[in-house]
Order: structure tokens, then C-alpha cells, then sequence
């Protein structure tokens, strides 16, 4: 097996999280590298129904390590509310969780500029999810995010939010009209984030190629799909990552002389959630019937 990506050669919603729950049998670690909580892989066990948005599928599996790659965005209560959704349901987290401290940290007026924006756009819209993934990866190539790692260096964290907010409030003032933002609610309530999340918090490429360095068998998870890829997709109506398979190297850290094979997830119908090109589409009874009998509905927004 050695080093595996899996991705959806598709608009998402393949059935990735099937193939990765079989695949990992065979891995000693299972990883994501790009997206947020706009995923949602669906796994079945024992008859039991898993919704995953962040968390690596493999933590469904007993002394997997899993691993949130620095090419993802995280909203740390999203993460905390998933980590305890398990733990409610009788699944042994322990210490087998980690988050890369390069991995930018979603903020709250990343989505509710994300909002904002759908809302403007009006029958433009993309058909985001609105969980602020796109404004997110905006800050990370303006080179003004916050990264996870900062979450265990308050000082630095609080004043690289003061800055952000002198811009954000400006532009929720002037553009939107709406109200501004905290800086103590917010350092606050990360703050908080902080403390549940720092022993999870690691160097994950360090992590990730001892692993590879020591014959492990790794499996890397794409979240969305190859049509959705923000350079490859259907621009602009794309995720903000790169959902191919190379988004794996450097969503991980990983060379990509290092990567064993690909494989492609696709359905034996394609779907499409959200706005954009859909050249197949079926728009007649047949189209309603396969989407009621097939349960096509987004796993994150349950959008038809």
C-alpha cells in the first residue's frame, strides 16, 4: 500500500469515504489535506452511519493515527464539537488526533464575510456552503491568517486578530453596513479553543514523513473533487484548495516521489451540488427519482 491519495474525480459527494473506510484496514495512518468543514464523508459501521466534516475517517479504526494537514482550514469549535460527537458515541479519540500548526484557523468573520458575499452576488452566487472556507484560504495567500499554532502563543494570537480587525470592522462598517467584531469575545472564545486543542497541535510533516521514512502505510483523504479544484475546476465555480492529488504534497508536506498511486472515486451517475456547469444534468423525473433513491444530498449542506 505504502502511500495512497484518494480523491473524487468527480464534483464530490463519489463515495470517498467508502473506499478510504476499506483502505484504511491496511493503513497505519490516515490524513487531510485540504478544505475545511465543508467536506462530509459518509461512513457506515455496523450498520452505524458516520458523518465525518474534518476529522480523517480512519479514526473510525481502532490505533490509527490521523492526521489535519497544514493545506486545510479549521474552525476549531467545528473540530472540538466532531472530536466529542465521537467520543458521545463510544469512539476512542485518545491521542490520536493531530493538527498541523500550519493549518489556518477559520475565523468568525470569515463566514459571515463569506455570507455577505453570496448575498451581494445575488443570482451570481457560487453556492458556497457559507462555513467561511474561501475568505479563510483569502487571508492565508494575503499572508494575514492565523495559523493553529498561534492558538499556543496568546500574545502573538491577539495581536495578529487586532490587526485583522482594524481591517474586517472597517469593511462591516463601510460595505456592509452590519455590526463589528469583538476583539476579547473572539480572543476569548479561541482562547478556550486553545486549551482543548494544544496537545493535539504538532508538526505534522515531521510526522508524517518519519512515517513514510519507516515503511508505514499512509492514506491521504481529498475532501470535495478534481472538478471542483480551485486551478483545474470549473473556475469560479470551484472550493478555494486544490482538490486534485497534488493538493496532497504540499497540503502535507509530502514529495510527490513519495506518493505510492492515486486512485479516482467516481459514481456510475455524477452529481453536482451547489451552482455551476452541469453538462449531463437530468432535469426530468428520472434526475428526481436517482436523487431520492440514491439519497443525493450534499453530506454537509444536504443540498439536492
Amino acid at each position: 500500500m505504502s502511500v495512497v491519495v484518494i480523491v473524487g474525480a468527480q464534483w464530490g459527494d463519489e463515495g470517498k469515504g467508502k473506499i478510504v473506510d476499506v483502505l484504511t484496514e491496511k493503513a497505519d495512518a490516515v490524513a487531510r489535506y485540504q478544505g475545511g468543514h465543508n467536506a462530509g464523508h459518509t461512513v457506515v459501521i455496523n450498520n452505524e452511519k458516520f458523518v465525518l466534516h474534518i476529522i480523517p475517517s480512519g479514526i473510525l479504526h481502532k490505533g490509527k493515527t490521523c492526521i489535519i494537514g497544514n493545506g486545510v482550514v479549521v474552525e476549531p469549535k467545528s473540530l472540538i464539537e466532531e472530536m466529542d460527537g465521537l467520543i458521545k458515541r463510544g469512539i476512542d479519540i485518545g491521542e490520536n488526533i493531530f493538527l498541523s500548526r500550519s493549518a489556518h484557523l477559520i475565523m468568525p468573520y470569515h463566514a459571515a464575510i463569506e455570507r455577505e458575499q453570496e448575498r451581494r452576488k445575488g443570482s451570481k452566487k457560487i453556492g458556497t456552503t457559507g462555513k467561511g472556507i474561501g475568505p479563510a484560504y483569502v487571508d492565508k495567500t494575503a499572508r494575514t491568517g492565523i495559523r493553529a499554532g498561534e492558538l499556543l502563543y496568546p500574545e502573538v494570537f491577539k495581536e495578529k486578530l487586532k490587526n485583522n480587525l482594524a481591517c474586517v470592522n472597517h469593511l462591516f462598517k463601510a460595505l456592509y453596513n452590519a455590526p463589528a467584531f469583538d476583539v476579547d469575545d473572539i480572543y476569548s472564545e479561541y482562547m478556550r479553543y486553545a486549551e482543548r486543542l494544544s496537545g493535539h497541535i504538532a508538526d505534522t510533516d515531521v510526522i508524517v514523513n518519519r512515517m513514510i521514512d519507516e515503511n508505514k502505510n499512509l492514506l491521504f483523504e481529498g475532501a470535495q473533487g478534481t472538478l471542483l479544484d480551485v486551478d483545474h475546476g470549473t473556475y469560479p465555480y470551484v472550493t478555494s484548495s486544490s482538490s486534485a492529488a497534488g493538493g496532497a504534497c504540499t497540503g502535507l508536506g509530502v514529495s510527490p516521489t513519495k506518493i505510492s498511486s492515486v486512485i479516482g472515486v467516481v459514481k456510475a451517475y455524477t452529481t453536482r451540488v451547489g451552482e455551476g456547469p452541469f453538462p449531463t444534468e437530468i432535469k426530468d423525473s428520472l434526475g428526481e427519482k436517482i436523487r431520492e433513491k440514491g439519497g443525493e444530498y450534499g453530506a454537509t449542506t444536504g443540498r439536492p
